[in-house]
């Protein structure tokens, strides 16, 4: 019985792996300006083996298993920058409150395994996670579960639990006989910045993420303020420290006090960004600092009132000066900030289109650039030799009509198949 298992082992790490060839009408690789015709895709194992004519590839490939998307545009997978897996929409501090105080992390774990599921069959087959707003380390949790094939979902570049100093991030009062849950890790001090982010590395944290400010206002010359968390030997402190030992930083910074706090800081990405003024976006372009705006998140708390519709078009304005200014803008949505199950994450990209962008630059904005983001373009956000099979598919022509990526017919994630037309 031994030598039976042993053979069926050697067996099948000597047995070459199975080769899928997509048909692909039309293709958009995620890096050419340019939509190919008639484009085969080899798929060996989880990566993409070879891409060319469908001729010259099937010849490469005559036992290959077919799937024919001939009459459809055929995609990388999309990558969703700034998501929440284990928040369900926060409109209100009290829908904000109620799922820290109600709801246990096992059963917000479960939700983020739903939520999960959703982003894969929208199309997202990569996405990073920028905090779990008080279920400690859950996206570690769920990443590793889709890791093992427990359950589907997409690449998770997870952030675990954020920072903020004390009293600077909900859930607050001045009650000082409760101790309420933290939304983030609380963190005072240099040294403690330092700790928390050892901390956070050694659960799994992919990313750091720290919160540069709060409470925005404009004065009358139409600039975004906003009061600065951290000291900047704090912020230095979280930002030195994780890049030492090979971790990104993401920031969110909304007013223009906090985006230029956080770029002194040296962070990776400015999440938000709303007050982003022209000489902060040089800042950005020379320091090859990342804009990841959320206008999906900002357009739905728009029914707050108050700052934020004025947060909304001064947004607006500030994304159409930094294509021009060539600032790297990467899809990113806020999921969670608003419900999973109610709104398509690829609505991202028709706001980025509203704003300026060519659906070239807001489906790249979603693929090739995103994965240069997460330090992944060697594995995924293009359809290339070399690369993961990460690919989608959908009926019509997304550079005609960006909102064709809110209809994703077919997913593929590592040459898995998820969703078929």
């Amino acid at each position: 019985m031994f030598a039976l298992s042993l053979a069926l082992v050697v067996q099948a790490a000597v047995s070459p792996p199975q080769q899928v060839l997509i048909k692909a009408g039309r293709l958009i690789d995620g890096r050419s300006q340019q939509v190919q015709n008639n484009v085969g895709i080899l798929i060996e194992g989880e990566r993409i083996k070879a891409v060319g004519p469908v001729a010259q590839i099937q010849a490469q490939a005559a036992t290959a298993r077919v799937i024919d998307l001939g009459q459809m545009t055929v995609l990388p997978g999309m990558i969703d920058a700034h998501t929440h897996l284990l928040l369900q929409g926060d409109v209100t501090s009290q829908d904000y409150n109620d799922q820290l105080l109600t709801e246990s992390t096992a059963y917000r774990a479960i939700l983020a395994a739903r939520n999960a599921r959703i982003a894969l069959e929208h199309g997202f087959t990569a996405i990073r996670d920028l905090e779990t707003e008080g279920a400690m380390y859950a996206d570690v949790d769920v990443k590793h579960a889709i890791d093992r094939g427990e359950i589907p979902g997409p690449r998770v570049f997870a952030a675990t639990r954020a920072m903020a100093p004390t009293g600077m991030y909900p859930i607050t009062t001045d009650n000082w006989e409760l101790e309420l849950p933290h939304g983030v890790q609380p963190v005072d001090g240099v040294d403690n910045a330092r700790l928390a982010v050892r901390q956070q590395v050694q659960h799994g944290a992919d990313w750091l993420k720290y919160y540069s400010d709060r409470r925005y206002y404009f004065t009358p010359d139409s600039v975004l303020h906003s009061w600065v968390n951290f000291t900047d030997a704090e912020a230095k402190a979280i930002v030195d420290e994780a890049h030492r030992i090979g971790r990104p930083v993401a920031a969110h910074a909304i007013g223009s006090d906090g985006i230029a706090a956080a770029l002194r800081a040296g962070v990776n990405s400015i999440e938000h960004g709303d007050g982003l003024t022209d000489s902060l976006m040089d800042v950005m372009v020379r320091n090859n600092v990342y804009w990841v705006p959320t206008v999906t998140v900002g357009a739905h708390v728009v029914a707050r009132g108050g700052v934020w519709v004025a947060l909304v078009n001064l947004e607006r304005k500030a994304f159409g000066r930094a294509l021009k200014k060539g600032v790297k803008i990467v899809m990113g949505t806020d999921a969670g900030g608003f419900p999973w199950t109610e709104i398509n994450e690829a609505r991202e990209f028709e706001y980025y289109v509203q704003y300026g962008m060519t659906p070239m630059q807001a489906i790249q904005s979603g693929t090739s650039v995103a994965a240069a983001l997460l330090g992944q373009d060697q594995n995924f956000g293009s359809i290339a030799p070399g690369l993961y099979a990460d690919i989608i598919a959908v009926a019509g022509d997304p550079t005609r009509d960006i909102t064709e990526l809110q209809r994703v017919r077919f997913v593929m994630k590592g040459g898995a198949v998820y969703l078929s037309p």
